[in-house]
């Protein structure tokens, strides 16, 4: 077995060692910088007295009062200190320096009186800049960084996130009974402990149908395999599109056979259906590598024979998401699995623009699929190199969902620089005096911003003042109520030492293959026999392995 040492694991076994020294000795002002267990001692027993005392002490006179008194100021002796000045880490989804982020940052100093530093990588570079931020030491690491994925799960796992279960717990977040979805910070707790925070859910993709094209065949939307793949042989062989000319379209189209990550199978899932390429769970929690499963077998016999048929298009392996919608905007095919909400309206603008008919079908999951696969929500971490967790957790994450201007600030961004209700002119769409509208992008001119960092129909926090719930477009709205309601949260992974030496490797081997089976025509048999001699199960049983020892 082929084995190499991770780097991540050596990099950040150093940087955490050396934060440990920083932060485990630095008195009152580090606290919270210790580990998990110190931290929950610490805030458990506030919340146990504060508690007991507003209970007990209701109808006692005199003692309640002095309880009263106690209990507030030992409350304000134990609020967290307001920093000075927070650092962050963020990608693209917040303002970039084109679209004005000065403004955006300004407003946010505004309503805190904080200081507040943005560093920004570029976006299809940011996970390589946070990696070289954290492998340069604890004294470089910002307070914040927006993380998504396996970054999280390893990053907590090497000791180089906050523990902030305790915080969140304590909240006053929390006691506002705001949060309408439970599940979904739970599903972002590790270990049962919580190191990042999600202010929206994961979201995923749903397949939509141009509803010109059915109309155009004759047929009604499919509700299972047999009929999905009856419509994409009628969208390849027949004249979808109206021109006159049969065969000139194909049924559907992807960026790859097997996504660049995680879920790996949510732009093809009527093809894939139950099986799964990767590691997840049974329902005993045992974790088991989906790749090796009899149904992933059925997944690629479904695949090989719609890609022989042209049903699927030939180009798939190589298309990036960019040409894939350029090429469902020129309408060369008909089915598009991709995002839900937004982005519902996103493609029927530019199809629209195109002079194509623009209504789609947001398709429930087919009978065989069952639930969509939502993607596991960006967090936002703490470093444990940050000096004052607690304060940056209740000024920075807590703020960001305080149902009020911050809430507003982080959905939409700063009024009548990003959104307005002033009558006028946008990209062509007239508004009447206080009706909602996004304003020109500074960054993409002839377009309308459509949300800032939070997308409003993904919120997990209920908020009664929003100002742009009734311009939510109805495709998007419709599309985004379907996905929620027919979606599963994908696992976080954890991340083990093994993972980190054989995935990559292994993820790779498997995208080969399943190319060579689609594309290629190898027989699946061979392709499992090769998986095997190149390393492949011996890969896997020891990530499994490793799995399922992780944490016990």
């Amino acid at each position: 077995m082929r084995k190499r040492r991770s780097v991540f694991a050596v990099g950040m076994a150093a940087a955490v060692a050396a934060s440990t020294v920083l932060t485990g000795c630095g008195g009152n002002s580090g606290s919270g910088q210790g580990t998990a267990t110190e931290a929950a001692s610490g805030a458990g027993s506030s919340a146990e007295e504060n508690g007991g005392t507003g209970n007990d002490g209701a109808g006692s006179g005199d003692a309640a009062g002095t309880e009263s008194g106690d209990a507030a100021g030992a409350e304000a002796a134990n609020a967290p200190e307001k920093p000075e000045k927070i650092t962050i880490m963020a990608n693209g989804t917040i303002p970039t320096k084109v679209n004005n982020r000065d403004a955006f940052e300004a407003r946010w100093e505004e309503l805190t009186g904080i200081d507040l530093e943005i560093i920004q990588p570029d976006h299809d570079a940011y996970y390589d800049v946070m990696g070289q931020t954290f492998a340069s030491g604890p004294d470089n690491w910002p307070d914040v960084i927006l993380m998504g994925g396996t970054y999280y799960t390893g990053y907590a796992n090497e000791g180089a996130l906050w523990d902030m279960t305790d915080a969140w717990e304590n909240s006053e977040l929390k006691a506002s009974g705001r949060l309408n979805d439970d599940s979904i910070i739970e599903g972002v707790k590790l270990s049962g402990r919580l190191y990042g925070f999600p202010v929206a859910r994961g979201n995923g993709c749903i397949t939509y149908v141009k509803k010109k094209w059915l109309d155009n065949v004759g047929m009604d939307v499919p509700t299972n395999y047999e009929e999905y793949l009856a419509m994409l042989e009628a969208f390849t062989k027949g004249d979808p599109d109206g021109n006159g000319v049969d065969g000139d379209t194909c049924g559907v189209s992807a960026a790859g056979l097997i996504g660049v990550e995680e879920p790996y199978i949510n732009y093809l899932p009527e093809f894939y259906q139950d099986a799964y390429p990767a590691f997840t769970q049974d329902e005993n929690g045992v974790w088991y590598d989906g790749f090796l499963e009899e149904n992933f077998r059925g997944a690629l016999e479904r695949l090989q024979d719609a890609y022989s048929k042209g049903y699927i298009d030939k180009e798939t392996l190589t298309n990036g998401t960019s040409d894939c919608r350029n090429k469902f905007y020129e309408d060369k095919f008909g089915v598009f699995t991709y995002w839900a909400g937004t982005w519902a309206t996103n493609l029927k603008i530019n199809l629209e623009a195109n002079g194509i008919d623009g209504e789609l079908v947001a398709l429930p999951p087919i009978e065989e699929v069952g639930t969509y696969i939502e993607r596991t929500t960006p967090v936002w971490v703490i470093t444990s190199s940050c000096k004052n967790p607690e304060g940056v957790f209740k000024y920075f994450i807590e703020t960001m969902v305080d149902g009020g201007d911050m809430q507003e600030l982080w959905t939409y961004g700063v009024e009548d620089v990003y959104w307005s209700t002033k009558a006028g002119e946008v990209c062509g769409n007239t508004y009447e005096e206080g009706e909602f509208h996004m304003l020109e992008s500074l960054e993409n001119p002839g377009t309308q911003y459509t949300r800032n960092h939070i997308d409003p129909m993904l919120a997990i926090f209920d908020w009664e003042g929003d100002p742009g719930r009734e311009s939510i477009a109805a495709e998007a709205r419709e599309s985004q109520e379907t996905f929620n309601t027919n979606c599963r949260q994908m696992l976080y992974v954890p991340s083990t030492e093994e993972m980190g030496q054989y995935n990559g490797d292994l993820m790779t081997l498997k995208k080969t293959l399943v190319a060579n089976v689609v594309v290629q025509g190898m027989s699946i048999d061979d392709a499992y026999a090769q998986f095997e001699a190149e390393g492949g199960v011996e890969w896997s049983n020891a990530i499994v392995e490793s799995l399922n020892a992780f944490g016990k």
